[in-house]
């Protein structure tokens, strides 16, 4: 890859992009693509980072796939507020079109990096626009709004999303089975 043996500079690195690119009579979409997933396999995120920002500065690969990725090289660096404005921008220009994925990803990014309000912030621009999450992400806006203190809100939570059954993998046959109640200590 080209970018992997070049000093950690901007510069450097998107001008290595470029020449690469310069001949090419279209982008190389599916090319960039592959090789941030090589990136993300090999947790090289400040590579993943310069990639992503210098593709989408092409006005290229603007897709949920490359912001999830960019959010979660973001959330690894511990770049907790470039992975705010690139959540903010993402919100205002996809309002309706936010995968599930991308919320659950943003409030793993607060929640390991112990923010309970603006987990409980995405979490109200989740129900907003009506998507429905996962039970893990649940699990985390119950510890949110525990950490806050916000105890009927945490009650509320459950009451609305817990999940009664769940899918295992049993004998070689995936079966639906009820999940237990939660309990107060499970949380």
């Amino acid at each position: 890859m080209v970018i992997c043996e070049l000093p950690n500079e901007k510069e450097a690195v998107y001008g290595a992009l470029d020449k690469w690119t310069a001949w090419e009579t279209e982008f190389p979409l599916i090319a960039v693509a592959k090789a941030l997933n090589i990136l993300r396999k090999r947790g090289q995120w400040v590579r993943v980072i310069q990639l992503a920002k210098w593709m989408l500065s092409k006005g290229q690969g603007a897709t949920m796939g490359t912001y999830d990725t960019l959010l979660l090289a973001f959330g690894m660096e511990q770049r907790v507020d470039e992975a705010e404005s690139l959540w903010n921008m993402i919100i205002h220009a996809h309002t309706r079109s936010v995968s599930k994925r991308l919320f659950s990803r943003m409030i793993s990014l607060y929640d390991h990096h112990n923010l309970p309000d603006k987990i409980v912030e995405v979490f109200a621009d989740m129900e907003e626009l009506r998507v429905k999450p996962d039970e893990d992400t649940v699990r985390k806006v119950t510890s949110a709004f525990k950490k806050l203190g916000q105890e009927e809100k945490r009650k509320l939570v459950i009451k609305r999303y817990g999940l009664k059954w769940k899918y295992i993998h049993f004998n070689g046959e995936r079966v639906r089975v009820r999940t237990q109640t939660w309990e107060e200590d499970q949380l």
